[in-house]
């Protein structure tokens, strides 16, 4: 794997990214439990023409990951709380979906209207615990977060390495942000690929020493990767290529999760 940077006399590292080429890896079949989605991936990829190379960034939309590991919920088989029905009723909600929102839930963060931000039992804030129904594979299914998306990630790494192929593996899901309209794609796991690029220490052309800026590249990456894979195009994996990163089998998106002691938002 290409190292990060090259190693001046200042003791700092340079990031330097040339170019990079995007592209989706169409042809999956409709994912079910059990699916063993790395060499799904390889497969894949190879019959559009464009194999999986070592290096490469493959990110892989988490509702693949857990329809593959049985994360999903059928309405049908859930019985809502009295307190998911009543809220749900105040604001026409399906309580069932509502329970399952709950559940998912370590807690309550915000509540809009009918709009409920919560963080998950991972650590993540964002809208209805990640819960989703869209392309979910049948009607009335609730599609859920996976349990540890960094497990996640590097058992598809780890497929992918079965296969004598040296990528990194980003899990990316929809998120919106704080202070700005519309949603992008962020990584909520990650193997072989550390989530954040720090500056801290560098020196700027001009001698500034850079002293709080991290760049959450696992981010970047996701965000970048959205752009081939898109909600209905049915392409929930896409390939980073020529981007330089350095290998480290210990990374987990755990640094990525601010401390609610440090959160201006909660």
């Amino acid at each position: 794997m290409v190292d990060a940077g090259r190693h001046h006399d200042t003791c700092c590292y340079v990031r330097v990214v040339p170019g990079l080429s995007i592209f989706g890896v169409p042809g999956l079949p409709e994912i079910e439990p059990g699916t063993d989605l790395a060499p799904a991936i390889v497969a894949a990829a190879a019959a559009d023409g464009m194999p999986l190379v070592d290096g490469d960034v493959v990110v892989v939309t988490s509702k693949i990951v857990s329809k593959a590991e049985g994360r999903t919920v059928e309405i049908g088989d859930v019985e809502p709380s009295p307190f998911a029905l009543a809220w749900s009723a105040m604001w026409d909600k399906d309580p069932a979906v509502t329970e399952i929102v709950l559940r998912e839930a370590k807690r309550v963060v915000r509540q809009l209207g009918p709009v409920l931000i919560t963080e998950t039992k991972h650590g993540f804030v964002c809208a209805n615990s990640g819960v989703d129904q869209s392309s979910s594979g049948a009607h009335g299914r609730l599609v859920l977060l996976p349990l540890d998306s960094d497990v996640s990630a590097r058992g598809i790494r780890a497929g992918f390495a079965e296969l004598g192929i040296d990528a990194a593996v980003i899990v990316s899901d929809t998120f919106g942000r704080a202070w700005r309209e519309g949603q992008t794609d962020i990584a909520i796991g990650v193997a072989g690929i550390a989530p954040i690029y720090s500056y801290i220490g560098q020196v700027d052309p001009h001698g500034h020493e850079f002293r709080v800026q991290a760049i959450c590249t696992a981010d970047e990456l996701a965000g970048a990767a959205e752009l081939v894979k898109g909600n209905t195009s049915r392409v929930p994996v896409a390939v980073i290529r020529g981007f330089e990163w350095q290998r480290d089998e210990t990374v987990s998106i755990a640094p990525v999760l601010r401390d609610q002691s440090r959160d201006m938002f909660r």
